[in-house]
């Protein structure tokens, strides 16, 4: 791929466009456009460092109403098992990533990563996976769906408010590099992993961030101008999102890991923004009383911390289908369990098709969870015709996975059935 315009650019606009590139040329510009930034390195020391690898809430900022706010840019790099699951290739697994922490500091300005593992890649032992861990292979969830399926081994997902982190973090690791914001880089992934070129995912996430995209197929003008999504209203309220204990894995071998399911998806997003009226879309997104009451604001500001949706407005679900429109977040809601969420979304925006989009990342005890929010979500179960089923008829999903992050001290190439330590 080429490299981005720079001087039809903003430089934020720019920085991501060179992260959606990727390759060493797109890492050398990266460099000479964010010249003079300094990351923070990392530690020597593992215990230093959390148990968990999806710890990453302590180690990210806090907007004003106390939300977490995530990295501005993300990578899934997808990868292929380039050998045999062996102790040699589970060192240099593990070498290569101990690099990446004693390189960049455990934070939004320096590096968070996870590594996950597909069902395909537990496929390989003879053992299955525990009882405790809930991992199918991943498959469409609706009718109208036909999505890719991720077959490959493992994900890498990075994840750093400075592009040229996750450039230079994805090149050191196959080869590219010989040292990392200054640590000299003695092994990397490859005789152990390849990267599986063509499944490439990138985004960003940010107030503002989508507007600066205007010049891409199907993003219209009308994107609100301080919305961190395409779709226009904030997302990952902290009283909506599940806690990293809710779904993290607390028994069995794999107890201190979880799951994670990524999807990919287009957004229809220039008829999102135009067809319908601002209060409308709040309608679809929220519930009909958020717009009734005027609880939103122009991109969610109003509601701080929380969705807004108390048990009596999920309990209105379906009477305020059968009235003619009910809301997305609405309808996910009814999975909750006990009143609590069971997902923690990391998902981030994309134009890696050349249109708008969203890498929904959510994190969940087992994939079952996921599946229980999803179909909520679809409302197949709802009276209400599909244009006005949430925002159903705006989102398309065009590829699916399955993964289990194992807690960090068996995140190199573990077995299905790993000893006790």
């Amino acid at each position: 791929m080429t490299l981005p315009d720079r001087s039809a650019l903003s430089r934020r606009d720019y920085l991501r466009g060179l992260v959606a590139v990727g390759g060493a040329t797109a890492l050398s510009a990266c460099m000479s456009e964010s010249d003079g930034i300094d990351v923070p390195s990392g530690t020597d020391d593992p215990d230093a460092l959390p148990a968990r690898q999806h710890a990453w809430n302590d180690a990210l900022p806090r907007d004003d109403d106390g939300n977490v706010r995530p990295a501005e840019h993300h990578v899934l790099v997808p990868l292929s098992l380039d050998t045999e699951p062996n102790d040699d290739a589970r060192e240099r697994v593990e070498a290569a990533l101990r690099t990446l922490e004693r390189a960049y500091e455990r934070s939004n300005e320096g590096l968070l990563f996870t590594l996950g593992y597909t069902p395909a890649y537990f496929d390989r032992f003879d053992e299955p996976l525990p009882e405790a861990v809930d991992l199918p292979e991943p498959e469409a969830l609706t009718a109208g769906e036909d999505p890719t399926l991720d077959e490959f081994d493992a994900v890498l997902h990075l994840a750093s408010d400075h592009s040229q982190v996750v450039l230079e973090a994805e090149e050191g690791l196959f080869g590219e590099r010989t040292e990392l914001n200054g640590t000299d880089l003695e092994t990397d992934l490859t005789g152990a992993f390849e990267r599986v070129e063509d499944q490439r995912r990138t985004g960003f996430v940010g107030a503002g961030m989508p507007a600066e995209h205007t010049d891409v197929s199907g993003v219209p003008d009308s994107v609100p101008e301080e919305a961190p999504f395409f779709m226009g209203f904030r997302s990952g309220f902290e009283r909506n999102q599940a806690t990293e204990d809710r779904v993290t894995i607390e028994d069995g071998p794999f107890a201190g890991g979880t799951t994670q399911h990524i999807e990919s998806m287009d957004i229809q997003l220039r008829t999102w923004l135009e067809q319908d009226s601002h209060s409308m879309r709040i309608r679809k997104t929220f519930s009909p009383e958020h717009a009734d009451e005027d609880l939103v604001g122009d991109v969610g500001e109003k509601l701080t911390n929380s969705n807004g949706l108390t048990d009596e407005r999920i309990e209105a679900t379906e009477s305020d289908a059968r009235s003619g429109v009910v809301g997305h977040a609405q309808k996910a809601a009814r999975a909750r369990e006990d009143g609590e969420p069971p997902l923690l979304r990391r998902d981030f925006n994309t134009v890696d098709g050349g249109g708008p989009g969203l890498h929904f990342v959510s994190l969940q005890h087992g994939i079952g969870d996921f599946v229980r929010v999803r179909e909520a979500m679809t409302g197949d179960d709802l009276a209400v015709g599909h244009s006005n089923n949430g925002i159903l008829s705006y989102i398309f999903v065009n590829q699916r996975g399955n993964y289990l992050i194992p807690p960090r001290s068996i995140r190199a190439l573990p077995s299905a059935a790993p000893s006790p330590e």
